[in-house]
C-alpha cells in the first residue's frame, strides 16, 4: 500500500481533498505536525465529503517519527527543486510520497539528506511556480499507483 505523507499542511481544504483522494486510491494519509489547522475544522470535513470513514489517517510528532513508524519504507520527497520527474521512478507499493507544505515546500535540509532519485519534481511550463498541493498529490499517487497495476481497483 501507498503512503502519502504531508510535512506540516497549513490549508486545511487540500488536506480534506487529499483524505477523499486516499481513500479512492487506497493509499494511508499521514499528517506531520504541527499542522495549520485542527483536524475537526469544518473546511477540511466538508472537502473530505464522506470519505474520512473511509481514509486511513495517522498523525506524527515529526518527520522521524514517521520514519521510524515504516522503516521499510522507501521515502520519495516531492519538490519543485528536484531534478527528477516523477514519472522516471520505478515505484514500490511501500513507498512514502512526502509533500511539504503549500506555502514554503518541504525544507532543502530534508530533501538533501535524499538521494537525487529520491528528490522528484512534476514537470511544469516555464516560470510556473507550483500546483495546488492536492492537485500535485493526485498527480504523483496516480503515477504511482498506475505502475504498481491499480492494485485493488475495480
Amino acid at each position: 500500500m501507498l503512503h502519502v505523507a504531508l510535512y506540516e499542511p497549513e490549508i486545511p481544504p487540500n488536506t480534506g481533498n487529499i483524505i477523499r483522494l486516499c481513500a479512492n486510491a487506497g493509499a494511508t494519509l499521514h499528517l506531520i505536525h504541527p499542522l495549520g489547522f485542527e483536524l475537526d475544522h469544518s473546511r477540511l470535513r466538508r472537502a473530505g465529503l464522506d470519505y474520512h470513514e473511509w481514509a486511513r489517517v495517522r498523525q506524527h510528532e515529526n518527520l522521524n517519527a514517521l520514519r521510524n513508524a515504516l522503516p521499510h519504507s522507501r521515502l520519495l520527497a516531492c519538490s519543485t527543486r528536484a531534478r527528477t520527474a516523477h514519472h522516471q521512478v520505478a515505484y514500490q507499493s511501500d513507498d512514502i510520497l512526502l509533500f511539504g507544505p503549500e506555502t514554503r515546500g518541504l525544507p532543502q535540509a530534508v530533501l538533501d539528506e535524499l538521494p537525487d532519485g529520491q528528490c522528484l519534481r512534476i514537470p511544469m511550463r516555464p516560470n510556473n511556480r507550483s500546483l495546488n498541493l492536492s492537485n500535485a498529490v493526485a498527480v504523483v499517487l496516480y503515477e504511482a499507483w498506475r505502475q504498481l497495476g491499480f492494485e485493488g481497483a475495480v
